[in-house]
């Protein structure tokens, strides 16, 4: 019995020995990480916040780095981001419904999940080849609006129905047993009640999405989207540039001055970003309060 004991405590003194390497490892790369990012934060704002005022906001790109400015930049990417909502989060949740909740569970359920998943960790530069042959070439979209949220819609689906599915299994049965036992059918109880209580999660999942399709340079890239533009696009059909692309544009010229103005457009983009993910946690907190269970 001693014995016994004995090994025991070696055992168990192994294991914590083991779990407090294992917890420093992870603490160390954290802060690391961390301290990276606020490097990196504090570079891009000491190099661009002088460059930020309203004229860099109100101002067309410009070859001149003082008179350089982001307006075509910013309206374009609040066009595509605007079109990307629209197209890919009602195409997202209906997916997700239709494979949560319609779809037996056999092989082809489980071909589609497989290849739901493998699309999740696809290169974005390869929905920028398929955005070019089928959007740009094959259905005559050109350089468009239209064409690039198309592109990045196909880039951010996968993630939306990812995170859709996994909020609609996280609505307890019994919400859908009481709908049914007072008479409900399916489409009403997923209507009225499972859709509502899983809207805090399928957020979760459009916040994420959202964020990684504005800040997404290689499909726009590759589509054509236009690294100088000096009007607005005023539909769906006319060219445009965005945020990333003309962050890349100022940061590839040799010109020291350009630096300042593409970490400016860095900010900028940044600030973009926040507020839409501040005005998507709003939403969600409110959705969260409202559907308790």
């Amino acid at each position: 019995m001693s014995s016994q004991n004995s090994l025991f405590q070696t055992n168990l003194k192994r294991r914590r020995k083991i779990e407090n390497i294992f917890r420093l490892i992870s603490m160390t790369i954290t802060w690391a990480s961390v301290l990276i990012l606020f490097v990196l934060l504090t570079h891009v704002t000491l190099e661009g916040f002088h460059r930020l005022n309203l004229g860099f906001l109100q101002n067309f790109p410009s070859r001149f780095p003082d008179k350089a400015g982001l307006k075509s930049a910013l309206y374009g990417s609040v066009w595509l981001i605007s079109m990307i909502f629209i197209i890919s989060v009602p195409l997202g949740t209906a997916s997700a419904i239709y494979l949560e909740e319609y779809e037996k569970k056999g092989p082809l359920g489980k071909f589609i999940e497989i290849n739901i998943s493998n699309l999740a960790g696809v290169p974005s530069i390869v929905y920028g080849i398929l955005g070019l042959v089928i959007f740009v070439r094959f259905m005559g979209l050109g350089r468009s609006v239209l064409a690039g949220s198309l592109t990045m819609s196909l880039l951010i689906l996968p993630v939306i129905i990812i995170a859709a599915r996994e909020a609609l299994r996280a609505v307890p049965q019994s919400i859908r047993h009481g709908a049914y036992a007072l008479g409900a059918t399916k489409w009403q109880t997923i209507v009225h009640h499972v859709l509502p209580a899983s809207t805090p999660g399928i957020l979760t999942g459009v916040i994420l999405a959202m964020s990684r399709a504005i800040g997404e340079t290689a499909p726009l890239i590759m589509i054509g989207a236009l690294t100088y533009v000096a009007f607005i696009p005023e539909g769906p059909m006319d060219s445009f540039t965005a945020l990333p692309i003309q962050i890349f544009n100022w940061a590839s010229r040799p010109q020291a001055e350009f630096q300042s103005v593409a970490a400016a457009g860095i900010i900028v983009l940044l600030g973009v970003l926040l507020l839409m993910n501040a005005a998507a946690v709003i939403i969600r907190n409110y959705f969260q309060r409202k559907y308790k269970w």
